[in-house]
Order: structure tokens, then C-alpha cells, then sequence
């Protein structure tokens, strides 16, 4: 049977994870350890695409270092289509998380400058141009200047394009593109700073304030609480698993937009896709890895273990 294909377009960059050991204290040395993986954005939610049965292209950027040579490795791993563009004079960006012992995020740091002038003149290629035809979706990251998101809205002609957010920072980068996107998977900091509103705001005010902007559908995830889910009008919450041991929140949105992605390109109902990629970030939330493995039973008893979603 022919996998229905999916073209991904953001980050794949170096991820470094830094873990305190014991209580955070600010402005201070504090003890703990630090571990590195191919991670991003785009990338994590192709893996989690690839995983849940979607044939992947992705298109990012790297460097002709040694780490950009990691992000390559990495992709043909996956089983993803590269199409990714490398600038031998330039030096892969890479994303730095310091996380609680309880694998919080304290803080984050992003050195990404070549994202922010190749991506324009890359989603210009007619590679891309041919890959986005080729696609039945597409699934973009804000990693990407707003120039480049607005181009590849138009080269989707219509067809389904999600996105993700990023962060609060980056977020607003699609702004201009709102009412073309088939859904935005955020959260809440990310929801209320696109709409402007007070960042303890209620999901469902900013949920409600995105739909007057134009958006058709989206989901605003809330740390461990429920998801607040919207399409076409409809509100409705999905709480997440009864989860294990945490062991790192990063990759968890993302497994979340492209386990959902993939169930609906599997012509799965909106509020069931979303199950599924509760189901994946719950695995992605238990794993050191940011975007682990998931084989059948496992992913099987995590959905399982979803509850239906209830209005909101």
C-alpha cells in the first residue's frame, strides 16, 4: 500500500540537553549533566511521522562541519528523503536546553543564524517546488523567517500545510499565514503570545481569539494538563495520559504534531489524530531520546490509555 506523503520543512540541528542535578539555583554554578542529539523541530515530528507510516522529504539547512554531517546521518537513519541544502562556510545551528532534575525547561538557548537567511532562497529551489507538489501535506516549523513561511504557503496551492510553533519568540512569524493553516500546534505561552493576551490567559480565550484571527484548527498543549483542541468552531479538551516517569519534555509537542499529521493523512478524524499524538508525546515525555522509537504495542497501550476528548 502506498504511504500518503508528507514534506516537512524547519529545523534538524544539533539539540543539547543540559540536566541540574538537585534544586536550580539562579544566577549560580549548579551541578549536572549535559547530553547531545540530532534533534529540531521539523526533524522530531518527521521521525514521529516516519513512525506512525507517513513517507517524509525534509527540507532544512546545515553546515559543512562535522555536526552538519551528524544532521545528514541522522535523517537517512530516520528512513526521511533529505533535501536539505548545506553551506560549507557555515556552522550548523544547534538549540541548548538547561531542564530541571524533573525535566523542566529553566531555559533555552538558539544559535540559528543560518536558518534566518538561508531558508528564504532555499524554498525557492524547484526541488522544493517539485517536493511540495509531490506531497498530499505539508508541516513547517517557525524555525523559518516569516519570508520563507509565506513562500511556502504558496507553494502548498492548497493543499493541507500545518505548523508549529517553536516558541513565544518565534511564533509570531505566522501571523500572515493564520488563515492558511490547516492547524497550529502550540502552547499556551505560544497561543497567548500570538494573540497578545496576558500569558496566564485561559487556553480556551486564546483558542477562542485565534479563531477570529482565521485559524481553522489547532491544538495548545498545557505542560501536563489537557490539551485544548479546536476545529472549525468546535472546542474541546484531551487530557494526556496517565504518564511514568518523566525523563525529558523536550520533542514532546513536536512527536504531537507529527503523530497527529500522520493520523490524519490516514483520513483519521481531527479529535482522533490528536489522541494519537497524545500518544506519542506521552513515549516521547518517557524517553531520554526527543524522539524515541515506537513500536506498535507501545504505542497501542499509550493510546489505550488516552481518554476521549471531552468539550471544553
Amino acid at each position: 500500500m502506498t504511504r500518503p506523503r508528507l514534506l516537512v520543512v524547519g529545523g534538524a540541528h544539533i539539540d543539547r540537553r543540559g540536566r541540574v542535578t538537585g534544586v536550580h539555583v539562579a544566577e549560580a554554578s549548579n551541578p549536572g549533566t549535559m547530553r547531545e542529539e540530532i534533534g529540531g523541530g521539523a526533524f522530531n515530528a518527521a521521525r514521529a511521522a516516519v513512525e506512525r507510516g507517513a513517507a517524509v522529504s525534509l527540507l532544512s539547512l546545515r553546515g559543512g562541519d562535522a555536526a552538519g554531517e551528524r544532521v545528514a546521518e541522522a535523517i537517512e537513519a530516520a528512513g526521511i528523503e533529505d533535501l536539505s541544502a548545506t553551506f560549507l562556510d557555515r556552522t550548523t545551528p544547534s538549540y541548548t536546553a538547561i531542564l530541571t532534575e524533573a525535566g523542566d525547561l529553566i531555559t533555552g538557548f538558539a544559535d540559528m543564524a543560518l536558518y534566518e537567511h538561508g531558508f528564504i532562497k532555499q524554498v525557492r529551489r524547484s526541488k522544493v517546488r517539485d517536493a511540495a507538489g509531490g506531497a498530499d501535506m505539508l508541516l513547517c516549523d517557525a524555525n523559518m523567517p516569516a519570508e520563507a513561511i509565506e513562500r511556502l504557503v504558496a507553494l502548498a496551492a492548497g493543499k493541507p500545510i500545518h505548523a508549529i510553533a517553536v516558541s513565544p519568540a518565534k511564533v509570531v512569524r505566522l501571523v500572515s499565514v493564520i488563515p492558511s493553516l490547516s492547524c497550529l500546534f502550540m502552547n499556551r505561552r505560544e497561543a497567548c503570545r500570538l494573540t497578545d493576551m496576558a500569558s496566564e490567559a485561559p487556553p480556551l480565550a486564546a483558542a477562542k481569539a485565534l479563531t477570529g484571527m482565521g485559524l481553522r484548527a489547532g491544538v495548545i498543549t498545557t505542560g501536563g494538563g489537557p490539551a485544548l483542541c479546536f476545529r472549525h468552531g468546535d472546542f474541546f479538551e484531551i487530557a494526556p495520559p496517565p504518564a511514568g516517569r518523566v525523563a525529558d519534555v523536550t520533542g514532546a509537542g513536536d512527536a504531537l504534531a507529527g503523530a497527529t499529521v500522520a493520523a490524519l493523512m490516514r483520513g483519521l478524524a481531527f479529535a482522533e489524530a490528536v489522541r494519537e499524538g497524545m500518544a506519542a508525546a506521552k513515549l516521547a515525555v518517557e524517553s531520554a531520546d526527543a524522539a524515541p522509537r515506537m513500536d506498535d504495542e507501545a504505542f497501542r497501550a499509550a493510546l489505550a490509555r488516552v481518554p476521549p476528548p471531552k468539550p471544553a
